[in-house]
């Protein structure tokens, strides 16, 4: 674990969200499915968006998108993002169904080189002992 992540805001499990953050720290990517009407969704919410369920299913996801939109982040407030910048904040659309979208942040790519419908691929970043934050690189990079 990089020292300087340690001051990084985290974020705080729900009873709602655990089952993502537990599935993140084994480096698997999940999202909720509608047990009724079969759409996925993200962020994890106590009913379907498109027919108004309260029964989901979390499933594995293949961890593979396109960037749908980003911003190059120059300049914080927070000093420890600032620390980071520039950076790429970037909303990934999933392949298993248009129009998931999960935000996150764009890993080993120049800011100038990202482009819409960029292939992209999830990896875990570790940053504290209990969470393992989901980010994107290009697909067919590693770290």
């Amino acid at each position: 674990m990089n020292a300087s992540l340690l001051d990084l805001p985290l974020p705080r499990p729900t009873l709602l969200t655990q089952p993502f953050w537990d599935a993140a720290r084994a480096h698997r990517l999940i999202i909720q499915r509608c047990d009724r009407c079969g759409r996925l969704r993200f962020y994890p919410s106590a009913g379907c968006t498109h027919c108004a369920s309260p029964d989901f299913t979390w499933i594995d996801v293949s961890g593979r998108g396109h960037v749908y939109s980003w911003i190059v982040v120059r300049r914080s407030v927070d000093p420890a993002w600032q620390r980071r910048a520039p950076f790429v904040s970037a909303i990934i659309e999933l392949d298993e169904q248009r129009g998931v979208l999960v935000p996150g942040l764009l890993t080993d790519i120049a800011p100038e080189q990202v482009r819409a419908d960029l292939p992209v691929q999830v990896w875990f970043e570790q940053v504290s002992p209990e969470i393992s934050m989901p980010r994107w690189r290009p697909a067919g990079t590693e770290a």
